[in-house]
């Protein structure tokens, strides 16, 4: 990367406080700085184009501060692709890399495919980067008459002890080995729900095991292995249907609403809280009527069929954090097909659970884990 003056921190590198290295050569540029009121008049037409709000806050005021033309090309690498006008120059790696996501696309080359999946409802991107993505990207694409896509979901860094991952420091947590233990879905599950996306999070192995244990063992997987066990031993194996004015409807509704917004606006901490609300209260509703205690009938029946449409309800809403795991759900109580298919909030309206499927128990879905 390369900096200006004024961006380097006490002289240094702004991102790894390391000293920098001044370089003076030819180079050919973009004019940025033709894009200022362009950039603030899109961005004013699309206010919920950056999440999280205080991302959008620090492009704003990057923009307004005045944007200067930006180096595109470099003639001291002798790696690179040249440019096409003078081939004594390398194209920038931030000016090539960029142009990949719609040639990638079908840009230059499939029309049809391009116009099919261009502008992209999102763009995910670390904060380390939101000055590439959220200023030289659109501004790029404005040259080209090409619309910038719909929005940026700008992330934050994971840190350890309140510092950013370096291998300097030793302190580089691998994420193969935590999957490893932990599965895809587990470790997906607590990057997502730990931390209010935008923000940096902290980690730790503590932590992690806490909230593995918590909310996937304890929870999620102690619902769907209980509900799975009453249906066996008290229902002959076979599902049976919610009732309409079952409490848990109103609960259902609500989580629905919450998750639904929640996911669309990039906030899966906040979708994953609806969805355990949601767990909780399955589990709940379960150690109040204790269905395990009592002989099969209707009242039993009545029980778990409310049970299951909220489990199915909740693998809708916890799937995007959880894939694996909720499709392994859904299998499990009978019902057919794959999640991914599925829409919400219309496919999670209370009722959706069919009386007569088969159901069964498996393996545990989340072992409970003990913290080194």
């Amino acid at each position: 990367a390369y900096y200006v003056q004024d961006e380097l921190v006490d002289g240094n590198c702004p991102i790894h406080k390391t000293a920098v290295n001044y370089v003076e050569e030819e180079n050919y540029f973009f004019r940025l700085s033709r894009f200022e009121q362009r950039l603030l008049d899109w961005y004013d037409k699309h206010p919920d184009a950056i999440v999280p709000d205080f991302r959008r806050n620090e492009v704003l005021g990057f923009i307004k501060g005045g944007l200067n033309d930006f180096s595109v090309s470099r003639k001291s690498l002798k790696w690179g692709i040249p440019l096409p006008w003078d081939e004594s120059h390398v194209a920038y790696v931030w000016f090539d890399a960029l142009s990949n996501y719609i040639t990638a696309h079908g840009y230059g080359s499939d029309d049809a495919r391009f116009a099919k999946n261009w502008p992209v409802d999102w763009h995910f991107i670390g904060k380390d980067i939101i000055r590439f993505h959220c200023v030289y990207w659109p501004a790029m694409l404005m040259s080209a008459s090409i619309e910038p896509p719909k929005g940026w979901a700008v992330g934050g860094f994971l840190l350890v002890g309140g510092e950013k991952m370096s291998k300097t420091t030793g302190n580089v947590v691998s994420p193969l080995d935590l999957i490893d233990e932990f599965g895809v879905d587990g470790f997906r599950y607590y990057l997502l729900a730990d931390t209010s996306y935008g923000n940096d999070g902290d980690f730790t192995y503590e932590g992690l095991v806490a909230r593995y244990n918590s909310d996937l063992a304890n929870n999620l997987g102690n619902l769907a292995a209980r509900v799975a066990t009453v249906v066996e031993k008290k229902c002959g194996g076979i599902g049976k249907a919610p009732r309409a004015d079952s409490h848990l409807a109103s609960i259902a509704t609500e989580a629905v609403r919450d998750a639904d917004a929640a996911w669309r606006n990039v906030q899966p901490s906040k979708a994953l809280d609806a969805a355990w609300n949601l767990i909780r209260a399955t589990n709940a509703h379960l150690e109040q009527n204790e269905p395990w205690k009592k002989p099969a009938g209707a009242e039993v029946d009545a029980v778990m069929g409310d049970a299951l449409e909220a489990l199915r309800i909740v693998v809708l809403l916890a799937n995007p954090a959880l894939p694996t795991t909720t499709q392994e759900i859904w299998r499990r109580i009978g019902l057919p097909g794959c999640i991914e298919d599925r829409r919400v909030p219309s496919d999670a309206a209370w009722g959706g659970y069919p009386e007569g499927l088969r159901v069964e128990k498996g393996d545990p879905l989340f072992p409970r884990k003990k913290s080194n």
